[in-house]
């Protein structure tokens, strides 16, 4: 009997371990395609930090604990322009400010775990992995699966891995980089590398041209305050869009 249940525990053990390796390499097969552009995205904000006057033990100090590229890129003006700390943090706070969505979005997916375990996976969260994660398990009848939760690991493990080496990677060859070339416009291209596959529906296009149009507007705003606007504009069109145009009609 001992031996039976033994065995048992252990044919229990390899079905986990194999449902948990399995969905794991199917989150990282799905993030694959825009490592790239995480990369170069990477790369451009460590190089950014250095030449904004941060050290380099600051700026590797920034990357690891904030991990955020549109945050850090946003609030390197605001410091070398002296801007005051409350109005950096603000910054910060708005063009994160969809982490809040994100964040809403996935408890029901990971509500069980403890909160030191959700708190990691909030720090390690991405927004490729999100959109990877929702349209596969969007529609699920039953959540918070281990195979939910090892597929989104998978998406989102091998972006932090990449952004961190190609951050520090930037940081460190920063002082070669020439100041006359055209760094802004390389982020432009990974970004967009990242962001145009994602517009896939009316509600997305409908937050992609408000953004847009609000950053484009809100150019001769100081401290790049017309970024700022462009976030709350394209999340409050996106969600304005998703209630009305999936309205059915009377």
């Amino acid at each position: 009997m001992a031996s039976d249940s033994s065995d048992c525990t252990l044919e229990e053990a390899r079905q986990i371990r194999h449902e948990r390796g399995v969905a794991f390499r199917q989150g990282v097969h799905a993030i694959a395609p825009a490592l790239i552009a995480t990369g170069t995205w990477g790369l451009v904000t460590g190089v950014a930090m250095v030449k904004s006057g941060l050290t380099e033990s600051m700026a590797v100090t920034m990357t690891l604990l904030l991990y955020a590229g549109s945050a850090q890129l946003t609030s390197l003006p605001l410091i070398m322009a002296g801007a005051p700390l409350w109005l950096i943090f603000a910054a910060g706070f708005v063009v994160n400010l969809r982490f809040l969505i994100f964040g809403a979005a996935l408890h029901p997916y990971f509500r069980h775990l403890s909160w030191p375990k959700r708190l990691g996976l909030g720090y390690f969260t991405t927004d490729m992995g999100f959109v990877l994660f929702m349209p596969r398990y969007g529609e699920a009848s039953v959540r918070g699966t281990r195979e939910q939760l090892w597929f989104f690991l998978g998406t989102i493990s091998p972006g932090w891995v990449v952004w961190q080496t190609a951050s520090i990677i930037g940081i460190y060859l920063g002082a070669m980089v020439p100041s006359a070339w055209s760094l802004d416009f390389a982020a432009v291209l990974a970004l967009m590398a990242i962001t145009v596959p994602l517009v896939t529906t009316r509600p997305i296009v409908v937050s992609v041209l408000a953004a847009g149009l609000v950053a484009w507007v809100g150019q001769a705003l100081p401290l790049r305050l017309g970024l700022a606007a462009a976030v709350i504009a394209g999340i409050v069109a996106g969600m304005l869009a998703e209630r009305y145009l999936k309205r059915p009609a009377r």
